[in-house]
């Protein structure tokens, strides 16, 4: 199929590409010339695992394109997807307002029957808005169809070719069926692709990533009560997890959440059903819990040093808002960096991928390191801010020859704080024995 790909961020640039993996021809879109003319170079402006490769085979393949021309790619395609930002507004809610000025740039290039696909995160009613928005520019015919991701960043390629399920929300039996074949070499192994009307797939994004954020702050709870009761939230999630009805995944305790889904969505869900006089009180809760979260491993350095860090310099290793991604946005590690720095401590910092990314938003705050162990040389404590698996079986000898002060605040819970006691450390994590 010939299909139309606007915006070139971390959704349209996956989505594009693994179209473009299983044999389509796409013209990735973008207004930023220079993020374009990189991409033609194989310049991948973020860090996906596979994601270079794949970009790189496929432009080779000349079945994956790069352009500004937006007429041309409009005109060439009979599926157009809408990538674009989808940012959170002052007051919580999307602000929709590169969505809607996309789909008016769509609707001036038509020349025929398109199908035009919400790829970005939107509130529900917003492919009537963009239906509005087509309807008042162009007199041609198109229909409107919402097909969320579930792209998690780290893992957004197998997310993509190998989903879970596939939702198609439209109002056309047809359009469905053209959507589902071109789908169909992503579900051989039997997942579902399920149709639905429009609404209903509108708001699917918003109660998975709700659901996912709500598993995050329950668990964070429990920690937090399990460090007060002296129980172990690893012994805890353990016997939770062991319930079918339960599971594992989303219940690891730890310093909050954040990236671009999670934090925008959780408010954005609220934002519209307060608008129709609703109030999301168990969302309400996670996102205040995910809030405070984020403050405490700052308070359990503050704490150790009776509130006095003055002159004290602390390494801090990982500052992605999780492992596998550059993406920095809402990531706990910002909050604790600030925290301290306002206490007057200073923080040497590594990160395998995002230190490029987070000098951008910290400038010369922060002293960044080349190496991880090169943020210990005379830190008065290691703070562990995202679980990279380089960090889980460091070598405790290099660090405890390096660090002044032998403490180590897990915020990941990456390491047995039994053993890490037993040689020689001060240990603090989340949920678990703290201390000595």
């Amino acid at each position: 199929m010939k299909i139309a790909v606007f915006g070139t961020g971390y959704v349209g640039l996956v989505v594009g590409t693994c179209f473009a993996e299983s044999g389509n021809h796409v013209a990735c879109v973008d207004v930023v010339e220079e993020k374009i003319e990189a991409l033609k170079k194989g310049i991948i402006p973020i860090y996906e695992p596979g994601l270079e490769e794949l970009v790189k085979r496929n432009v080779a393949e000349e079945r994956l394109t790069f352009t500004t021309d937006r007429d041309k790619a409009v005109k060439d395609a009979l599926i157009i997807f809408l990538a674009v930002g989808t940012p959170e507004d002052k007051d919580g809610s999307a602000d929709l307002q590169y969505v809607l000025a996309a789909a008016k740039d769509i609707a001036r290039a038509m020349n025929g029957y398109k199908i035009i696909v919400t790829k970005s995160t939107v509130p529900v009613g917003t492919a009537a808005k963009i239906r509005d928005a087509v309807k008042g520019v162009t007199d041609h015919q198109f229909d409107m169809v919402s097909n969320p991701e579930f792209l998690k960043e780290g893992t957004a390629l197998d997310d993509f070719l190998k989903p879970d399920r596939v939702v198609i929300g439209t109002d056309d039996v047809r359009v469905g069926e053209i959507m589902k074949e071109l789908y169909q070499p992503f579900v051989r192994t039997g997942k579902p692709i399920l149709c639905m009307d429009i609404p209903s797939a509108e708001l699917t994004k918003y109660a998975s990533n709700a659901m996912l954020a709500t598993r995050i702050s329950f668990m964070n709870e429990i920690a937090n009560l399990c460090e007060r009761l002296g129980a172990d939230v690893n012994r805890v999630r353990e016997g939770m997890g062991s319930d079918s009805r339960i599971g594992f995944p989303f219940l690891f305790p730890g310093i909050g959440y954040g990236g671009s889904c999670f934090p925008k969505d959780v408010k954005a869900i609220i934002r519209s059903a307060r608008e129709l006089n609703y109030d999301l009180k168990v969302l309400d809760s996670v996102e205040t819990v995910n809030a405070e979260q984020k403050k405490l491993l700052a308070k359990k350095v503050l704490d150790h040093y009776s509130g006095d860090v003055k002159g004290k310099t602390f390494a801090l290793w990982g500052l992605s808002f999780k492992p596998q991604t550059d993406d920095m946005r809402e990531a706990p590690s910002i909050e604790i960096i600030n925290t301290l720095i306002d206490a007057g401590a200073s923080i040497n910092a590594f990160d395998p991928k995002s230190i490029s990314v987070a000098r951008s938003q910290l400038g010369d705050k922060v002293n960044f390191c080349e190496k991880n162990y090169d943020a210990l040389n005379d830190a008065d404590g290691l703070i562990i801010a995202t679980e990279w698996n380089e960090f889980r079986h460091p070598d405790f000898e290099e660090i405890r020859k390096r660090l002044k002060d032998l403490v180590i605040f897990d915020g990941r819970n990456i390491y047995n704080g039994d053993k890490v006691r037993a040689l020689g450390f001060t240990y603090y994590g989340i949920g678990v024995k703290q201390g000595k």
